[in-house]
């Protein structure tokens, strides 16, 4: 492209030069020879009656070399012009692409930079707590007294029983009843504020949670989220990740290895971020890989209107589930201060409890028994997953100061009976009668309030 340019360029530039000289020549005769110009008006007035079409033809001829001349001339300095604009452009002929010097790009800023900043949090100071009690008390009392944000003391027990069994919470219930708020103000008691992710309903795949690579501009587009999870694996505070309506998209679609990583063990979480590696990557990125980090929860805000999806059982057999359905009314309490408690700390709490508490071996033959009849009936069961859950859900829920009939109305009326929302409706109000006689012969009469309301509310079709 630029041999043709300069080709054209010159080519033009003769033909006007040839042209100009020519004209230039022309005009020396006719000054040289000053009856030049009559002896050529005779010549077309011989051949032309009308004398002044003569003079319009002898004035034409002398003028036609000139405007040539001219134009050309106008066209050549166009051409250059252009010609440099081109240059200018960085444009050149086509070549070989040249292989990227990954040594030099750096493809990752925003996590190159915060391998500085993490440098800072490497000498932190936490706080230590003597209970998940306290905490659960000290929790209350700081949404209250520092943001007016009231709970019941049992939704916050929940909540952080929820943060024990597993890493993705779900809150479920009505708008206005302070679902983003219960996981905004868990960050800021905890020292370190929450991540809000606002999910959007075109989302279909993990690009939209973390990003992907710019192939034009060699660069990774981070996200907010990537950044949180680099950030998090550099440091030991508590982090929560809020993901904002989570079922405004199919949640099944946009977190699907996240919730497939979330099932290994802490060591083996490796999320793939790229396929290979640059010699300036950030320095937890090992082989286009961030190990997923354990000090990461995920609380996702679900709404159920006509504008969301329903979640799948894959999702609400990982998760831990919590109902948020009625406001609580303002309290006065002492006040309380934020905790910047450590993962390892809170990891020791939850240790703790399940080195302290047990499932007790009615409460288990009890979940047996309701096994075998939900089995039977509805054709749904307590998986091996499920019942890990409870296990190591009740300790943590007693070493927050509730109750193990509490802590199983939590689960049976969340985790187990919730599965009947997939059975034929009529089928299943008219099995409700039997189900309940068999819970009050399992676990008694005055028992279990959450799962018999749950129950009367299928009942009615809700």
């Amino acid at each position: 492209m630029k041999d043709q340019t300069k080709a054209i360029k010159r080519f033009i530039i003769i033909v006007a030069a040839g042209i100009y000289v020519v004209s230039i020549a022309f005009y020396l005769l006719l000054l040289q020879y000053p009856n030049t110009s009559a002896l050529i008006k005779e010549h077309i007035a011989a051949d032309f009656a009308n004398t002044e079409l003569a003079n319009a033809l002898v004035v034409f001829a002398i003028a036609l070399p000139i405007g040539l001349a001219a134009l050309l001339a106008c066209a050549s300095v166009y051409c250059i012009r252009s010609y440099r604009e081109y240059k200018n452009l960085g444009i050149k002929r086509l070549k070989k692409k040249k292989p990227v010097k990954k040594g030099k790009i750096v493809r990752f800023p925003a996590l190159s930079a915060l391998d500085k900043k993490l440098e800072k949090h490497a000498n932190a100071r936490f706080d230590t707590v003597d209970t998940l009690e306290k905490l659960c008390v000290d929790f209350q009392r700081y949404a209250a007294c520092e943001h007016k944000l009231y709970y019941d003391i049992k939704d916050v027990r929940r909540f952080i029983g929820g943060m024990g069994i597993s890493r993705l919470i779900l809150l479920r219930g009505m708008s206005g009843t302070g679902k983003t708020s219960l996981a905004y103000v868990a960050g800021e008691y905890f020292a370190n504020p929450s991540t809000v992710v606002p999910i959007q309903p075109m989302w279909k795949e993990r690009s939209d949670m973390i990003g992907y690579f710019n192939e034009f501009t060699k660069k990774f587009n981070e996200t907010t989220m990537l950044c949180k999870l680099y950030e998090a694996g550099g440091r030991q505070d508590v982090f929560i990740t809020v993901l904002d309506e989570v079922n405004i998209a199919r949640i099944e679609y946009y977190f699907a290895e996240f919730l497939s990583l979330l099932e290994l063990p802490e060591h083996r979480r490796y999320l793939d971020v790229v396929s290979d590696s640059w010699g300036r990557d950030p320095k937890r990125l090992k082989g286009g890989k961030l190990l997923l980090p354990p000090n990461m929860w995920f609380v996702g805000t679900a709404n159920n209107d006509d504008s969301t999806f329903a979640i799948s059982d894959k999702v609400y057999d990982r998760a831990a589930v919590l109902d948020l359905d009625k406001k609580c009314s303002p309290f006065v309490c002492k006040p309380s201060t934020a905790c910047h408690i450590s993962y390892a700390e809170l990891t020791r709490l939850f240790n703790n409890a399940r080195s302290k508490y047990r499932l007790s071996e009615g409460a288990r033959y009890a979940l047996i028994s309701l096994d075998e009849y939900l089995n039977q009936a509805f054709r749904i069961a307590i998986g091996n997953r499920m019942m890990g859950q409870i296990e190591r859900y009740v300790p943590i829920m007693l070493a927050c100061g509730a109750t193990e009939e509490e802590a199983l109305d939590d689960m049976i009326c969340r985790k187990i009976l919730r599965k009947l929302e997939q059975i034929n409706p009529a089928y299943v109000r008219s099995m409700l009668d039997d189900l309940t006689a068999c819970m009050d012969r399992i676990f008694g009469a005055e028992t279990l309030p959450l799962s018999k309301e749950y129950i009367n509310k299928l009942s009615k079709g809700f």
